[in-house]
């Protein structure tokens, strides 16, 4: 599966923008959801992720509570919602897809990912 971001922009400190993932062919049925964020100078980091099967959801605590993983089923689309936006959040927005069995989570935050989505910028001014 290959996958496309789409969304983030510019917005205001406090402000909300939403970054949405789709797979160019295929279906995210079977795949768990996890985003990263690359800002400049910096290497990747790990945002958060969410399995569709067991339901669980995992973040990095400084987004906790400002940011949530959800999907559009008949949309076949995640999204990555992001609210009370912080100019430390400006970074380019990465989604990617990972088989989604007892593994995932493993899989995942150890790079051994199905397919990357492209990024997305999101720009947080003060």
């Amino acid at each position: 599966v290959q996958l496309q971001a789409y969304g983030g922009g510019t917005v205001q400190a406090g402000g909300s923008l939403n970054v949405s993932c789709a797979p160019c062919g295929g279906h995210f049925e079977n795949y768990a959801t996890g985003w990263f964020r690359q800002a400049p100078g910096n290497e990747r980091e790990f945002v958060g992720a969410r399995s569709w099967g067991v339901g669980t959801s995992y973040y990095v605590k400084s987004v906790q509570d400002r940011f949530s993983l959800s999907r559009d089923t008949a949309k076949n689309t995640w999204y990555l919602r992001m609210s009370s936006l912080k100019p430390e959040d400006t970074a380019i927005y990465f989604c990617a897809a990972v088989r989604d069995d007892s593994k995932w989570y493993r899989a995942l935050r150890s790079g051994a990912v199905n397919a990357w989505g492209q990024g997305a910028q999101v720009t947080v001014s003060s």
